[in-house]
């Protein structure tokens, strides 16, 4: 075969390309545009976001804790340390963080959430390339992409489903990182979830939908906190990395799973027909979740996640304990010196956003159309990969768990338009595993320079306690 000595294709599947790119001339200059506006977004986000200072960082531990919750000397101490290490930092920038004024913050703000945007817009212009490549019209994939998505009634009840998971999972995220602890276990924490709720429906005795579906997404609940409690305390109590044993326990969970739907809890009529799919009997019907505005799919899940949502925000922004995550995300040296109990909060952390996953697992269980736990033999199996989509929603969302919720929903519809794609472009089914790829790597290569704007207005933030209050001024309870 004839070979092209620069591009290494057979010469006619290169005049193919070049004939192709030629009939859509407007896609260079589309992608060059799209392309440097993408990297001046994240230049400036860059030069934004550069001024951290770990002295700031022991103001925004500190600072606030002194004046809500410190006692005594500790509270003195604590306010101290902050102020003094806050002005060291304000001196070194030499003005120049207060010079920038009202406009920085509306800047920074504003860039936080067009970065992630501009993440997901380049993805899908090496998207356009890939299809202009394979003699496919994006025109024509992208609108059927929009459509499979969200053009219909059953495509926004298919959409919601697939972000129902994602959403569990990106709140549940959120919280952990939010203390600095990265959790990469949601997989196998929605299966400890699953198998949890899975068992008590099983075990129980007939009851009716009013106890026994709050007893099942309890279980669920608690099966994935006991999976996230474990990789927590070993991280507080023995220094024991917490990616490594998030992800050796997805492991773990997978491989109990196939022990326990192919051994103990196998549906007896699989063993009759000697198929033997890993499949557990048709749960008691108490314990589906109920349908919604009179659809034979749409069930409370999606609501429930939104309802988790919304108290993760209330948790991390509107209570001490959420205070407490916070500070020992920012600064556990500083937040231990303040009297926080570090260890306690940092279990706690995935503890519970263990639970808000193994919660995931339930619903995926019992809002299922089988009403049953199935797997292939992997965790993708049970879950469709929603334990690691939900980190990629958690970042888009920019680790808040209300802006989690439309970040969710649009990579749900991303995963659910993409199978209409394939189907009206009649494109490889590995050309969409590539688009969620190449969305992953985008948002996932912008969260960085995202933390930076998030620090730079905590900073400002304690720069304005500092000014506006003296230490001595200071008030504040007990430590609850």
């Amino acid at each position: 075969m004839v070979r092209s000595d620069r591009f290494l294709l057979p010469v006619d599947h290169k005049t193919r390309l070049i004939q192709r790119l030629g009939s859509h001339r407007w896609a260079l200059p589309l992608c060059v545009n799209l392309a440097q506006s993408y990297l001046v977004l994240a230049m400036w986000a860059w030069r934004f976001g550069r001024v951290a200072d770990s002295g700031q960082r022991v103001a925004v531990s500190l600072g606030p804790i002194g004046e809500r919750h410190g006692t005594g000397g500790r509270r003195q101490r604590g306010f101290a340390l902050g102020s003094l290490a806050t002005r060291s930092s304000q001196a070194e920038e030499g003005g120049g963080l207060t010079q920038a004024g009202g406009s920085l913050r509306v800047s920074s703000k504003y860039l936080a959430y067009l970065v992630p945007l501009g993440a997901v817009g380049f993805a899908l212009l090496v998207a356009t390339i890939m299809l202009l490549a394979l003699d496919a019209s994006p025109i024509e994939g992208f609108r059927a992409l929009f459509r499979g998505a969200f053009g219909s009634t059953d495509a926004l009840i298919e959409t919601s489903l697939k972000a129902t998971p994602l959403l569990f999972v990106g709140v549940g995220i959120t919280i952990a990182f939010r203390a600095n602890v990265i959790n990469i276990g949601g997989e196998g924490q929605m299966v400890a979830g699953g198998l949890l709720s899975t068992m008590a429906a099983l075990w129980l005795p007939d009851m009716s939908a009013f106890i026994m579906l709050p007893t099942v997404l309890i279980m669920g609940f608690v099966g994935g906190a006991i999976w996230g409690f474990i990789p927590g305390y070993l991280k507080a109590y023995f220094g024991v990395n917490e990616i490594l044993s998030t992800i050796m326990l997805n492991v773990v969970a997978v491989q109990l799973m196939n022990y326990l739907l192919r051994q103990p809890l196998i549906d007896p009529a699989e063993i009759e027909r000697g198929t033997r799919i890993p499949q557990t009997e048709r749960l008691q019907e108490g314990a589906d979740l109920p349908l919604m505005f009179g659809s034979d799919r749409l069930h409370i899940g999606p609501l429930l996640a939104v309802l988790a949502a919304i108290a993760a925000y209330i948790l991390l922004w509107r209570t001490p304990l959420g205070y407490r995550l916070r500070a020992v995300g920012q600064n556990p040296d500083a937040s231990r010196y303040a009297g926080i109990p570090v260890k306690r909060t940092i279990t706690l952390a995935l503890t519970l956003s263990g639970a808000l996953c193994g919660l995931a697992g339930a619903v995926l269980v019992f809002g299922s159309e089988g009403h049953r736990m199935v797997t292939d033999g992997s965790t993708a199996g049970f879950t469709g990969s929603a334990g690691f989509n939900g980190i990629v929603a958690a970042l888009f969302g920019g680790l808040h768990p209300i802006f989690t919720i439309p970040a969710s929903f649009l990579f749900g519809g991303l995963l659910v338009g993409g199978l209409s794609l394939q189907r009206a472009v009649q494109v490889p089914s590995a050309l969409i595993l590539a688009l969620n790829g190449l969305v992953v790597i985008f948002v996932v290569s912008t969260d960085r320079y995202r933390q930076r704007l998030r620090d730079q207005d905590a900073r400002r933030a304690a720069l304005q306690t500092v000014e506006s209050e003296p230490a001595g001024d200071r008030g504040g309870g007990d430590e609850p």
